[in-house]
């Protein structure tokens, strides 16, 4: 039950880095990618697609649970970590409105969609699969953990953009080191499906 519980919640908490550093650093890819409308502008154009991660979740949370109930927990949340980790990863490797023009900020969107949707099959899928692991008089305790995973998330993405941008300067930071913290993404991707692929299937589901 423990390795249920620190596999389910570690990639949950690595979801949840890739979900925040988007509006950790929405002054820069309001910059990097909303360049043609303003400083101001960008930052609120970059806050409201952070925004619409939020706003996709529900349709993740649909799309995945009706998933996890056909192919089962396992799979569906390998799934939704993989969609994430790429999406986040791919964001690291776009090209900036000065080197693309309007179609960074349109990958930007469609990739920031990802995550969105990813986290919100995520989440509830996690905490669903602890759950149908955990004895009854511990459920609450087990699952308890898919919830505080959104606060090691968060924690971790300020941890990394900080230590990046006093690492390698503010110049820099702007220029390609803002890339890191989600090209970091990959490692955790890798990490959380071996995670994960240890796992057995939740036994409710395996019923």
């Amino acid at each position: 039950m423990k390795r249920v519980v620190i596999a389910s919640s570690a990639g949950t908490a690595f979801e949840w880095y890739d979900f925040f550093i988007f509006g950790a650093l929405a002054s820069t890819i309001g910059t990097v990618f909303f360049t043609g409308l303003g400083e101001t502008a960008g930052v609120i154009a970059a806050l409201g697609l952070f925004a619409a991660g939020f706003a996709f979740r529900p349709l993740g949370a649909i799309i995945f649970g009706a998933m996890g109930d056909r192919i089962g927990r396992k799979a569906t949340f390998l799934t939704t970590v993989s969609l994430m980790g790429g999406a986040t990863f791919a964001i690291g490797l776009l090209p900036t409105y000065a080197q693309a023009g309007i179609i960074a900020p349109i990958l930007l969107i469609i990739l920031r969609i990802c995550q969105g949707t990813a986290l919100g099959g995520e989440y509830g899928g996690a905490a669903i699969y602890v759950a149908e692991h955990a004895d009854d008089d511990k459920r609450g305790a087990a699952t308890g953990w898919i919830q505080s995973s959104a606060a090691f998330g968060l924690i971790a993405a300020l941890l990394v953009i900080y230590f990046t941008r006093t690492t390698v300067g503010e110049e820099a930071f702007l220029e390609w080191g803002w890339r890191i913290p989600f090209l970091v993404s990959i490692l955790l991707l890798f990490i959380s499906v071996w995670m994960r692929l240890k796992l057995s299937e939740s036994p409710a589901f395996q019923k």
